[in-house]
């Protein structure tokens, strides 16, 4: 070996070191955020807890869910008095009986109040003691005829208002509070006279609406004829109508206010059934009566005198049908 050179040893690997079991201090370079997170890595979660809960750990706690069960129960229960109330003035699962109807039924009704005369038997069909439905049997009270036979009446009056011109929005309105006003209080008549005679009938608050109701049905047939065929057939084909619905009365009532004998043909006798007959007649009287007193409402007031001196000549009068 050469003198001042130094000798030359072979290098030394280097031999990682072991982590210490033990270390003094926990390395926190690779997971604490800082410019050495690699791009893209998500930020480690932090061990700190949240402000706020989040919902569902709420909506699970006993708390709120016994609050959630004591509110649905008032609604339920408050639901459930409606419902009653509600079916104690106003029986919803009782009208879909009166309008439970089809187009068969409408048209044999609607000949039956118009042509009463040839029809037999007004007896009501019952199945386990409950009437039939109405498009089951056409001597059924139903809803859907008075109903809609009222609101053809407005329109029709305000038709024939209009052939008068004395036509107005306003009239439509004081047409249909002007019906409305006499239906409510003829079947307010009807009630308190069968309270004050104490006459059991099986006859409902809604039976005596549908049997006031049709009567609009030869109203509406009278104001047509008026339309059609002026003065002379309007009241031919009223007091048609008017007779028609006094037979229609008479003979579905009879089954429902006289006595069982009285209503298979047997004599009427004693005070409590004269008294039942004679409450018969004036309902059925009260119809037509009814009838005439509303068509009353469309007659034309006579036109105003012309006035030559303005004018210079007469004013013709405006189009009518002549009732």
């Amino acid at each position: 070996m050469e003198p001042g050179r130094a000798a030359r040893h072979p290098p030394k690997r280097r031999v990682p070191r072991m982590a210490d079991p033990h270390p003094l201090f926990d390395d926190t370079s690779a997971a604490g955020p800082g410019p050495h997170r690699a791009y893209g890595a998500p930020p480690p979660a932090s061990a700190a807890p949240a402000p706020f809960p989040p919902p569902s750990a709420f909506l699970s706690e006993p708390v709120s869910s016994l609050a959630a069960a004591y509110g649905s129960s008032l609604a339920s229960q408050g639901r459930d008095i409606v419902d009653r109330n509600l079916d104690r003035f106003i029986p919803v699962g009782r009208l879909k009986y009166y309008f439970a109807v089809d187009t068969v039924y409408v048209g044999r009704k609607l000949g039956l109040l118009v042509f009463p005369f040839v029809h037999q038997d007004w007896q009501v069909r019952y199945q386990q003691d409950a009437p039939v439905a109405p498009r089951f049997d056409v001597n059924a009270p139903d809803l859907y005829i008075p109903v809609m036979a009222f609101i053809t009446y407005i329109l029709v009056a305000g038709l024939a208002l209009g052939t008068q011109s004395r036509f107005s929005p306003d009239s439509l309105g004081l047409q249909a509070s002007s019906a409305l006003g006499w239906l409510l209080l003829e079947v307010v008549a009807i009630l308190l006279c069968l309270y004050l005679l104490s006459v059991s009938t099986d006859l409902s608050t809604m039976d005596l609406v549908a049997m006031a109701g049709y009567k609009y049905v030869g109203m509406i047939i009278g104001l047509l004829s008026g339309l059609l065929f002026g003065r002379p057939g309007y009241y031919l084909v009223l007091s048609w109508c008017c007779l028609s619905i006094f037979i229609f009365m008479i003979r579905t009532l009879r089954l429902k206010l006289l006595s069982e004998a009285a209503a298979e043909g047997v004599l009427v006798r004693g005070a409590r059934n004269q008294l039942r007959m004679y409450l018969t007649m004036g309902i059925a009287a009260a119809q037509p009566l009814c009838m005439l007193i509303q068509c009353m409402d469309h007659k034309e007031p006579p036109p105003p005198p012309p006035d030559k001196e303005l004018m210079g000549a007469s004013t013709p009068s405006p189009p009518s049908f002549g009732y």
